[in-house]
């Protein structure tokens, strides 16, 4: 079974998104701030990272560069998701190591199309 380690302050789009992603066989494990992220990246070494910029405790901006430039989870693809989508957040977050950028609000269908993608 992949997993998934999901750092989304949201509970509205991380309830939707988790139960969406279940459905798909997929393992969630969420994480509800930047630093309680960066832990579960760590502790669980998921196939794939979900990661939205405005986050308590610690930037997704900080998560990505410090998840990117760690030995035990460097190589793990991060989709950053979030309504900071303008060219210079999605600059940020590429310098940063993010693998691809899905704009908030996102079409449902699209990002599980998309997160499956990045999970093969």
């Amino acid at each position: 079974m992949k997993k998934i380690v999901m750092i989304e302050d949201s509970k509205v789009l991380g309830t939707a998104l988790s139960g969406a992603l279940k459905i798909e066989g997929i393992e969630v494990f969420w994480a509800h701030n930047g630093v309680e992220g960066v832990t579960l990246a760590k502790q669980e070494k998921p196939d794939l990272i979900l990661l939205d910029l405005m986050l308590p405790k610690l930037s997704g901006f900080d998560v990505c560069k410090l998840l990117k430039t760690d030995n035990d989870t460097w190589r793990i693809p991060v989709i950053v998701m979030s309504t900071l989508s303008d060219p210079e957040s999605q600059d940020r977050a590429k310098e940063a190591g993010a693998d691809f950028f899905i704009p908030k609000p996102y079409d449902l269908a699209d990002t599980l199309k998309e997160i499956k993608k990045h999970l093969n």
